[in-house]
């Protein structure tokens, strides 16, 4: 048996859900959870209906947190959502007691499994999650910077036309303001990028990926569908035992932030270690010291 439990059943919540009713066999049991018990009591039964339509005998259903002692995954999507104007790290105060609460409620089940966390700042979440359920960091996992990898990627592949399966590009540091692209080590198929793009080109595309939730929030209000897909690519990493690399909020020196990491049955089994450049590096350090100060004046 595969069970998922979702806590928050927003937008976020809800586009990762019905995303994973409609990935025929990757799970048995699907649990919601939220605030808004009416909410999810209609959503379970909606979804049941919409499962039927491909014949999958997946079981659905509102519960409670005392649902999660056997869950393979708790998935946390709870949380205020980035206003227009925001940045992810104004959601600290609003969303740090929301996801203490939740951990705590989820740990008295005796809940065993592996969090999958997308509340925004998610590194800094992700972070709380462990905090407060004790487990070990491997077993922690804040979608990180994968989104922002992909939005990497999409653009890269609108310029230069080329399929973005070929395209082999990341962002690193926090899925925030402070992210940046790894060019030294990204490739268009065994080529250099640097000897594919021009760097006007490259750092317009950089920035434009730093920028991109805001424009979808100025637009809509709020971002769902990216991120739920990233949360099902974890998922599937999971609960298939993939030993995929992906780009997710990974533990190092006592924080979260977003590299590269081994994902398997047993969760994030390991970093790998990647060699960046000087300015990178720098980059890199300046991104750990935005995350680390904010979770130092959470904690105050």
């Amino acid at each position: 048996m595969r069970k998922v439990v979702v806590v928050g059943c927003g937008n976020v919540g809800m586009a990762y859900i019905n995303n994973l009713v409609n990935t025929k066999g990757l799970i048995n049991e699907l649990v919601l959870i939220d605030i808004n018990r009416e909410k999810v009591l209609g959503e379970a039964m909606d979804l049941s209906h919409a499962a039927a339509v491909f014949n999958s005998n997946i079981k659905i259903k509102a519960g409670a947190y005392s649902d999660c002692f056997s869950a393979d995954i708790v998935v946390i999507c709870a949380g205020n959502n980035q206003e227009k104007g925001e940045t992810r790290l104004d959601l600290i105060k609003r969303n740090n007691e929301i996801i203490k609460s939740i951990v705590k409620e989820v740990m008295k089940s005796g809940f065993n499994g592996i969090f999958l966390v997308a509340s925004n700042p998610v590194d800094i979440m992700t972070y709380v999650v462990q905090k407060y359920s004790g487990l070990p960091s491997g077993k922690v996992i804040g979608t990180g910077t994968l989104l922002d990898t992909e939005r990497l990627k999409y653009l890269l592949s609108q310029k230069i036309h080329i399929n973005t399966e070929n395209i082999h590009a990341y962002v690193l540091g926090e899925h925030g303001d402070s992210s940046f692209a790894v060019w030294s080590k990204s490739t268009i198929g065994m080529v250099p990028i640097k000897e594919t793009v021009a760097k006007e080109d490259l750092d317009a595309i950089e920035y434009e990926v730093k920028h991109l939730a805001y424009k979808i929030i100025d637009y809509k209000k709020e971002t769902s569908y990216g991120v739920a897909n990233c949360l099902i690519k974890i998922t599937k990493a999971i609960l298939n035992d993939e030993n995929i690399v992906l780009n997710v909020s990974s533990p190092v020196d006592g924080i979260y932030i977003g590299l590269p990491s081994v994902i398997n049955k047993d969760g994030n089994i390991g970093t790998m270690k990647v060699t960046l450049q000087d300015e990178e590096k720098e980059k890199f350090e300046h991104s750990k010291s935005v995350i680390k100060t904010a979770i130092d004046n959470m904690e105050v």
